[in-house]
Parts: structure tokens; sequence; C-alpha cells
């Protein structure tokens, strides 16, 4: 028999249901970013992770060497099959690289209830500065996925090439610029800001909050932007709100940053497990 999206299709020992999470995103072969840095973080909050891989790279801690682009039909496939089968409570989408791919996946997120959450990290570079998405993708992005999310989770960079604006605007500038392609929350990451970082969430009737965390002396920090995305989701699946949803990725990801693993010789990724050995 095959669940629904939303009715939880299996249940865990303790007879508790078990959120479903389905990340859309390349593999990072090193671990540390992409479906691996999301599976990750779901098995850290306690929901069973799912994957439609997008994308293969050769990558490690100094940097992307090469990058295979997945078919959009078999793209299409993954999702059919998991979905159909075993269902899903949220979804986070991440590296996705090409038009058709953007445009497939938003046709997929489509044919699910309008109450399943679906977090939008719209990567666009690797955290050394490999692209890892087509021009032509920047404005499907913009246009046809955007409108689906029920949050999207740019840091400064991205959040200034999607919004069309200079990369030394303002957070409170380019969350006003993004509004108009109708995702209900925008959480612009202030990470690469010289202070403490501060991220501004602000919702689509113009009302906002920050969040503030401590700046860690540690440089291995790949994976950040897939980690707080998927930790969102992850939380949005057992029932949170976006601002608790955010509030509570926020402290994960603070955490995973003080303890990143210096792994190769470049920038080692964050700590997704950190919790167990703090």
């Amino acid at each position: 028999m095959t669940s629904s999206p939303t009715t939880p299709a299996s249940s865990s020992a303790g007879g508790l249901p078990t959120a479903r999470v389905l990340t859309i995103a390349g593999s990072d072969s090193g671990g540390g970013a992409g479906i691996q840095a999301d599976l990750k973080t779901m098995m850290a909050f306690g929901v069973h992770g799912m994957s439609v891989i997008t994308a293969v790279t050769a990558q490690n801690s100094l940097g992307v060497q090469q990058v295979w682009p997945v078919p959009a039909a078999v793209v299409g496939a993954q999702f059919r099959s998991v979905v159909d089968d075993i269902g899903v409570d949220a979804v986070k989408t991440g590296m996705l690289g090409t038009a058709e791919i953007v445009e497939q996946v938003a046709e997929l997120i489509d044919t699910l209830p309008p109450e399943v959450p679906v977090v939008v990290d719209p990567v666009c570079a690797s955290k050394h500065g490999d692209p890892l998405i087509d021009p032509d993708a920047i404005a499907a992005l913009r246009h046809v996925l955007l409108r689906r999310a029920t949050i999207i989770t740019p840091n400064l960079g991205e959040a200034a090439l999607l919004a069309s604006r200079a990369p030394e605007a303002p957070p409170v500038e380019l969350s006003e610029a993004l509004a108009p392609y109708d995702a209900t929350w925008v959480l612009i990451k202030g990470g690469h800001l010289d202070a403490d970082p501060t991220d501004l969430l602000r919702h689509i009737d113009g009302s906002s909050q920050t969040f503030t965390g401590p700046r860690h002396d540690n440089r291995h920090t790949h994976g950040t932007g897939c980690t707080l995305a998927s930790a969102i989701a992850a939380r949005l699946a057992l029932g949170d709100d976006v601002p608790t949803a955010v509030r509570a990725a926020k402290s994960y990801i603070s955490g995973a940053i003080e303890h990143g693993i210096a792994l190769g010789a470049g920038i080692g990724p964050v700590d997704h497990l950190w919790q167990l050995r703090a």
C-alpha cells in the first residue's frame, strides 16, 4: 500500500511516528556538505532522511574538482520513488545546478500538498568559491522555485545574486528585494559579516527578527549552509513554526562550527554529531 505524502508511513521502535525529510541536492564526495551533510543533520535531529541526488561532484577539503549534473528525468524518478512509497513531511533543496533541474524540482514540489514545508537553500558556490549553478538556473530559481518555498536561506552573496543587488548591500535591503518572489520567509545568513554572525529572518508581510550567535575561531566550516537548511527542515517536519525552527537550527550550527573537524589539507567539515561529544 502506498502512503500519502503527509501520513507517516512507519513508526519508530517506541511506536512514535517518524518524521520524514527529503533532501534534493548534490553529492559531496568529501562528506562535508551536500546530501551527506543533510543526512547527517537529519539523523542528529532524529528524523528519517531521504535523498534525491541532483549532481555528483569530485570534491574534498581543498575544493570542487569536477561536477556531473544528473539528468532531470533521473531526478524525477528518484523523487517519485521515495515520495509515492514513503511520503514526506518536509523538503529541503540544495545544489540544483541547471535550469532544467530547477524547473523539474519545482514541478515535483508542486505535486505535494501545500502544507508540506519547503526549505530552499539557493546553493550558488562552494565554500572555496567554486561555481555550483549555471547562470540561467539563477533566473529559474527566482521565478519558478522561490514561490513554492516556505523559507529560503541564502547567505549574503547568494541573496545579492538572487536579488540583483551589489554584494555589499545590507541584509534588510536584500530581504526586501527578494520579497516579490513570494517565498513566505527569507533568512539572510550573516556568517560573512565581520561581527558576530547575525541572521535576518523576514516574513512576507514585512515583519522581521534577528538571530545572533557567537563567532568561533575555527576555519573548518565546510557544509554550514547545507547543515543549517537541513536543521530547519528537520524542525519543521517535527512541527515547529519557522522562527522556532530557525532558532533551533542556529543553535545547532553554532555548536557544529565550534567543533569543526580538521580533516584534509584545506577547510574541514563542521561536526554534525557535536552534541554527542560536547
